[in-house]
């Protein structure tokens, strides 16, 4: 999946290039990669006055070349995802001032849609779920049912192109919504960090 990437000088600036007349809002996204109305991407926010880069996923709406006569520069019109809703009304609100900004994190969270399953560290049943966001410090997870905040679980992942799945230890520190929860990962050995940057690498480029 490409990651478009935009920088923003002010807080005004991304506003005023803010699509509000998509249903679900959006952006015009430099780029020079060709791209078709319905390619699924990833934007990369970044903007002054959010804590992060925040990455949200979209939908190409329509692509154009550039026209360097015109100082028309080419690029796609991305519209963010239904889904995303709450990252969209995060970062509108922060960047208006209508929000109090969340602290920064140390990790930049990737958006996926990747099946999973996870079992409690006091269960052996797996439960099929989907993996939402991921870094090297944690993860989003859909859950039937909220987690309880402190208990242990195992996660585990298969790496793009990997045939194994990978087993990660998470304890859970939130609820985003009903559906999902906020999970960090707990590290009990040396290479545990190194595993989970190999898959992120992996997930960046598939």
């Amino acid at each position: 999946m490409h990651i478009l990437k935009v920088r923003c000088k002010t807080a005004a600036e991304f506003l005023d290039g803010f699509s509000r007349d998509l249903p679900n809002g959006g952006y015009f996204c430099p780029t020079t990669v060709l791209l078709k109305p319905g390619d699924d991407v990833i934007v990369e926010l970044n903007v002054p006055g959010l804590p992060n880069k925040v990455l949200i996923r979209g939908t190409v709406k329509w692509w154009r070349p550039a026209l360097p006569r015109l100082r028309v520069r080419a690029g796609a019109l991305v519209e963010f995802d239904t889904e995303e809703r709450d990252k969209r009304d995060f970062i509108i609100g922060t960047l208006e001032g209508t929000r109090q900004p969340a602290r920064r994190r140390r990790h930049t969270r990737i958006p996926v849609n990747i099946p999973v399953r996870f079992r409690t560290a006091n269960t052996a049943e797996f439960l099929d779920t989907e993996l939402r966001e991921i870094s090297v410090g944690g993860a989003v997870i859909r859950t039937p049912e909220p987690l309880s905040v402190g208990s242990e679980i195992i996660l585990e992942v298969t790496p793009p192109g990997g045939v194994a799945p990978m087993a990660i230890t998470g304890r859970v520190t939130h609820h985003n919504t009903p559906d999902s929860s906020g999970l960090r990962f707990v590290y009990r050995d040396g290479g545990g960090a190194r595993r989970i940057r190999e898959l992120l690498r992996r997930l960046r480029s598939s």
